[in-house]
């Protein structure tokens, strides 16, 4: 199965990130004379038993060689890159994705892949959208990021409570009233806390159809006119239709008031799978591509893409590359992502019939295969995206869904901050 050109547009708990530079030595300290690199896990929790079965993997291969693993939660792994870049004490390999790329090479901190790709052994069996996705976020044109995945935003829900999967919007927001039965049973459960403002975003270009973050102009396209009407009417949903605790709701409280039972629908995307099969189990679980709007058109906001990075700071980079190369191998790429129920990176792993066989992965790999589906492109390329979109405007969201700010005002805030950014950009680069 190969990935068609809707492809091009995709572009993203455990263990304290001390202590882990790339100065681990050349031996790991015991006298084994094993060159020891650190990993860091830029969403650490989950996924942490999947890498440490692929590290021994690796390590059984290359047994010159050992990696030590650290999982950092994704809320604050951008601060923990910024910190170690600031000390100097930066891993030999991380995961990074492009939603932060270009704050990392902002700082000089990653070794490009270009040369290395050149190469290596996975040198034409990486999706080239994926590869063009991460060229096209950093000013250079450089491959500072080898990926491993990318995702699609989706709307999960339970089988029991809805039959029948909503196809426009209209129909979407009747589902949620109708599978609403007071007290305690609620049809949505909106993100309100960290990581809202990606959601909300991707719901809207759904809703609008507008096909570009910027117009012509280099104006922000966030506060059109559709996109007002469609968040008046998601604020709407707001205690009538979603709990009251909505408003908090970061990425593990939606999953645990969604793995309760009493709620029908949750927007995320693919990489919450694992949560809802331990909570419900497979056969109870389903999810739908975010709806068509008012014009019949669907537009799909592009996830982005999540890899690995060798840092500057490394001083075992030929160790770093070879941990990498593995990472993103046919095999090590097609567990990864069956594991997590994500869209491989790699070729070869596309064709795995296992993608056939996860309703959710199936769904988005034929969203983005329709010739109607239109991908838009968030400015991960900004290096000031990331701020915007959290520590920004996440409070100001809050503020909308408790009624104490307009939709009209917020998006028109958050349209000047986009706006600006990227004239800033444009001045810098020359663009």
């Amino acid at each position: 199965m190969r990935m068609k050109v809707a492809w091009a547009a995709l572009a993203v708990l455990a263990v304290t990130a001390t202590g882990c530079g790339s100065d681990s030595g050349s031996g790991s300290g015991d006298g084994s004379g094993k060159t020891t690199i650190t990993f860091w896990d830029n969403n650490g929790g989950t996924r942490t038993p999947i890498y440490q079965e692929l590290i021994k993997r690796f390590e059984a291969a290359n047994p010159s060689i050992h990696v030590e693993y650290v999982g950092v939660p994704i809320a604050s792994v951008q601060q923990k890159y910024d910190t170690a870049i600031a000390g100097g004490d930066t891993p030999d390999v991380g995961g990074v994705t492009t939603s932060y790329l270009a704050n990392l090479t902002g700082q000089q901190a990653l070794e490009p892949a270009d040369d290395w790709l050149s190469k290596s052994s996975v040198n034409g069996k990486l999706a080239t959208p994926m590869l063009d996705s991460v060229r096209k976020t950093v000013p250079d044109g450089k491959l500072y990021l080898v990926p491993g995945t990318s995702n699609m935003d989706v709307v999960w829900y339970l089988k029991d409570k809805l039959q029948q999967a909503p196809s426009t919007w209209d129909e979407f927001f009747t589902s949620a009233d109708e599978l609403t039965k007071k007290p305690d049973e609620y049809g949505y459960t909106i993100r309100g806390g960290a990581g809202s403002i990606f959601q909300i975003l991707a719901e809207m270009y759904s809703y609008s159809g507008v096909g570009e973050f910027f117009d012509a102009s280099g104006k922000s396209t966030v506060n059109d006119p559709k996109n007002v009407e469609f968040l008046g009417r998601m604020a709407g949903l707001y205690k009538k239709d979603t709990p009251e605790a909505d408003v908090t709701n970061d990425f593990p409280k939606m999953v645990a008031a969604f793995g309760t039972g009493k709620i029908a629908m949750m927007h995320h995307n693919l990489g919450s799978y694992n949560d809802h099969v331990k909570a419900h189990g497979k056969d109870k679980i389903a999810a739908f591509a975010l709806p068509t709007g008012p014009g019949g058109k669907r537009t799909i906001v592009a996830n982005p893409v999540d890899g690995f990075a060798v840092f500057k700071n490394s001083e075992h980079k030929d160790a770093a590359w070879k941990f990498v190369e593995f990472l993103v191998s046919h095999d090590s790429n097609s567990y990864w992502n069956q594991q997590t129920g994500q869209i491989p990176a790699n070729t070869e792993a596309q064709g795995d019939s296992w993608l056939q066989d996860l309703q959710h992965v199936k769904t988005a790999v034929e969203t983005l295969n329709d010739p109607n589906t239109q991908v838009v492109s968030p400015p991960y390329y900004l290096p000031q995206f990331s701020s915007i979109t959290k520590a920004d405007t996440e409070p100001l969201f809050q503020k909308v869904l408790l009624g104490q700010m307009k939709p009209q005002e917020f998006l028109d805030t958050l349209a000047q901050k986009l706006t600006d950014a990227q004239a800033e950009w444009k001045k810098a680069t020359g663009g």
